[in-house]
């Protein structure tokens, strides 16, 4: 095992786990929403990015790597910190990677990726392709992807941490069907992170989930905030309500993503886009004002109310 893992320590710089948000941005930005990490008592914004299918291009096409590139770097000047991706993502690593090395300055940025693999060797072997992938001297985040192998995994990333090779150890799901395995594990391992579906026609969270993660101290990221993209196939032909300027909502999107930031067991929310326009309506959900309890309630039974 610590053979094996020398790779790991090679070119790591002395890195701290605290991240410098908000340096080299505006003043504004001080006042997006933020969340603390239960274990380490660190904020991190709670409109992160995801990059499932949406930065799985050809890497070598230069108009497609450009177009990413203004996406992540107006990701991190409008205050972003949570970048996720996977080795299940095909070339998305690569392609986040060459537009990091574009973009001199990283302030604020939270890397997380995954292991998706069985056994110890290609597990590491994977997980040091990841970081060579993304220029980094190591991640804030490793997580095991949708539970693969976790047994065998969990150990490792837990050595990692103590040796500082990541920040922090989670585990993701994306399958309902896998709920009550993910909950076992929550109750049985030291958890810094877990990843999940929420959102607000996905609710199954609620009820178990998203409250074992506020009794343990776990940092929840939400996957699929947007269902794929559903909940706007659903309801972008109608009009937002108008008590939505009640919790400065501009468009549908910070509808979505400020009733799953306003869930008070939630960290972070990971949407993906490929557009601008789009990642800038998504970072809208970071400011202004939330939905309280009795204003979410009204949140759900508005979409319910809806023909779809």
């Amino acid at each position: 095992m610590k053979l094996s893992r020398r790779h790991f320590l090679q070119g790591l710089a002395a890195v701290s786990t605290a991240l410098a948000i908000g340096h080299g941005h505006t003043a504004s930005i001080s006042k997006r929403h933020t969340r603390i990490i239960p274990s380490s008592n660190v904020q991190i914004p709670a409109i992160g990015m995801g990059s499932w299918l949406v930065f799985a291009i050809e890497p070598e096409n230069e108009a497609e790597l450009a177009t990413r590139e203004v996406v992540i770097r107006e990701f991190l000047t409008q205050g972003g910190g949570m970048i996720d991706s996977s080795p299940m993502y095909g070339v998305a690593q690569d392609v986040i990677g060459r537009c990091l090395r574009r973009i001199d300055d990283h302030t604020g940025l939270f890397s997380a990726t995954k292991v998706w693999t069985h056994g110890n060797r290609q597990g590491l072997l994977q997980m040091e392709d990841s970081r060579l992938l993304w220029g980094l001297p190591r991640f804030d985040l490793m997580q095991v992807h949708n539970l693969m192998d976790w047994e065998t995994h969990l150990p490792n990333l837990y050595d990692m941490k103590d040796e500082g090779e990541v920040g922090y150890v989670g585990v993701t799901t994306s399958h309902g069907r896998r709920h009550e395995e993910l909950i076992d594990i929550m109750r049985s391992q030291p958890l810094d992170f877990v990843q999940f579906t929420y959102n607000l026609l996905d609710r199954e969270a609620e009820e178990y989930l998203l409250p074992m993660a506020a009794d343990r101290g776990i940092a929840v990221i939400i996957n699929r905030p947007f269902q794929r993209g559903g909940l706007f196939n659903k309801f972008s032909r109608y009009r937002l309500p108008k008590w939505a300027a009640d919790i400065d909502c501009e468009n549908w999107a910070q509808f979505f993503l400020k009733f799953v930031i306003s869930h008070p067991a939630v960290t972070c929310a990971i949407p993906a886009t490929s557009r601008v326009d789009h990642l800038q309506q998504n970072m809208g959900a970071a400011y202004g004002r939330l939905p309280d309890t009795a204003m979410r309630k009204e949140m759900v039974k508005y979409v319910q109310g809806l023909r779809v």
